[in-house]
């Protein structure tokens, strides 16, 4: 189901991290995220695609080139058949105190404001399909 898009509650781990722990359970947060949003028995798209992460946070922010990996990993199998798929990201930061103006406010948009709370948006779409949020 493209377009297709998630939220993750918490900061990011950066793919840089040391502590391997910490980054394998942030991937299956993230996979489990997907999973709570992603239509049960759908396929994965054999399509390419476009991925795109944002970041919400108040205090601090990784790196954003840091956090698209993981975020890619963790998808492999469930959204796409293999992040080869991925012909672009794009990945961004916005501190969550700021002022927004959304076109087309998805559930899962509105999942993340409402919890007032550091999140991370990440959308799907096809190759040449997508909008600036």
């Amino acid at each position: 189901m493209i377009p297709f898009d998630f939220i993750v509650q918490g900061p990011p781990v950066s793919q840089q991290t040391k502590n391997r722990q910490r980054l394998q359970a942030w991937k299956q947060r993230v996979r489990q995220a997907a999973q709570a949003y992603w239509p049960a028995g759908d396929p994965p798209s054999g399509e390419q695609l476009t991925i795109i992460v944002t970041n919400f946070y108040e205090n601090a922010a990784p790196d954003v080139d840091n956090i698209v990996k993981p975020i890619q990993d963790a998808l492999i199998g469930l959204v796409y058949n293999d992040d080869d798929q991925l012909t672009d990201s794009i990945t961004k930061k916005r501190n969550i105190t700021g002022s927004f103006k959304v076109k087309g406010l998805s559930r899962a948009m509105a999942d993340g404001f409402m919890m007032n709370a550091d999140f991370v948006h990440v959308k799907v779409v096809l190759s040449g399909n997508f909008e600036e949020i």
